[in-house]
């Protein structure tokens, strides 16, 4: 199989496919976001251990009804953070591979198995279902303070997670509906 060479093609086109990589500063910028998220869950795990371990038990004085609900919000928050720097893991590898230029993984161990199938849609239906599970979280913690809440805002919550579980399911319809016959693309 050949491909075009940059000979090929014309000016024009030339500078309309070279645009992609106006897209790497995004990326790159992408990956600071995830350098600073993870100081982000550095200091709340250290701040976990240490209110637990040398200051004899957590506050709860912040809404919470026990030390326990206060270390579950709290390792919700950390699950958050995980979650969401996955989400991110999604978009840069993902999306560098999809929109701006093949990473060369083939055969290399530590290649995510997703990545040998992913194309727009897979990301897509991907990024639906990480940011599911963050509202997900998000909206445990919720429950877990909800007598410190007003109804109106978990009621607003609940809409909210509810509108993106119909948003991924119908991203993966639209997804299945698309696809040639006979061909199944996993969304792993």
């Amino acid at each position: 199989m050949t491909s075009p060479s940059k000979n090929h093609l014309g000016p024009l086109s030339q500078l309309i496919f070279s645009s992609r990589w106006l897209q790497l500063p995004l990326y790159l910028g992408l990956i600071v976001a995830q350098a600073i998220y993870v100081v982000q869950f550095l200091r709340e795990l250290w701040h976990l251990v240490e209110t637990t371990l040398f200051h004899n038990g957590i506050d709860t004085a912040a809404g919470a009804d026990s030390a326990e609900a206060t270390i579950m919000l709290t390792v919700l928050g950390l699950i958050d953070v995980v979650m969401i720097s996955n989400l991110l893991v999604m978009v840069i590898v993902g999306g560098y591979e999809t929109f701006v230029s093949r990473l060369k993984l083939e055969g290399h161990p530590d290649q995510p198995e997703w990545l040998s199938h992913v194309n727009a849609t897979v990301l897509k239906v991907k990024l639906a279902m990480a940011i599911i599970g963050i509202s997900s979280i998000h909206l445990l913690a919720t429950f877990i303070k909800a007598r410190a809440m007003d109804g109106e805002t978990i009621m607003w919550q609940i809409l909210l997670h509810l509108t993106f579980v119909i948003s991924a399911v119908a991203l993966a319809y639209i997804d299945k509906l698309t696809q040639p016959a006979g061909r199944h693309v996993e969304a792993h």
